[in-house]
């Protein structure tokens, strides 16, 4: 599994605002090109965002499930990319003195992303999590303004 953190200049009740607010995935999600609805019990576990992949006109539909929800603290994902595959996502929020560190914890579990070996699956998605949480800094950073 790739983890990766970041600390972001809020508390962890604004970092999960923008977490709890589906239709800002985009904003932040490295691949996220766009989200077409949010289940209105986003981000209840069993809820989903659907969202597009991809760069137009080569978009793909697809959608990102709640798998297990912490309010405020954890939030457990599976998201679809196909014909990427899947993956599973684990966003965990620890406060600290002036920052709330956002950690994210990403495998690829189907598809054909899961067939490569995490030598060589964990340096990419290190790389895409680090400018997630760059995005999402900006976001959350942004808005406590």
């Amino acid at each position: 599994m790739s983890t990766t953190s970041r600390p972001i200049a809020a508390t962890p009740e604004q970092v999960w605002s923008v977490l709890a607010d589906g239709w800002l995935y985009p904003l932040f999600v490295v691949g996220a090109s766009r989200m077409r609805d949010v289940d209105e019990t986003w981000p209840a576990v069993g809820s989903k965002l659907h969202h597009s992949v991809g760069v137009w006109p080569l978009l793909i539909d697809d959608t990102t499930e709640v798998v297990e929800v912490e309010e405020g603290r954890r939030l457990a994902l599976r998201a679809r990319g196909w014909p990427a595959g899947e993956a599973h996502v684990d966003i965990s929020l620890q406060p600290g003195n002036d920052a709330t560190v956002v950690t994210i914890v990403e495998q690829a579990v189907a598809g054909p992303g899961a067939l490569l070996p995490k030598a060589v699956q964990d340096p990419q998605l290190h790389l895409r999590n680090v400018e997630t949480l760059r995005r999402l800094a900006f976001v959350v950073e942004g808005r406590t303004r």
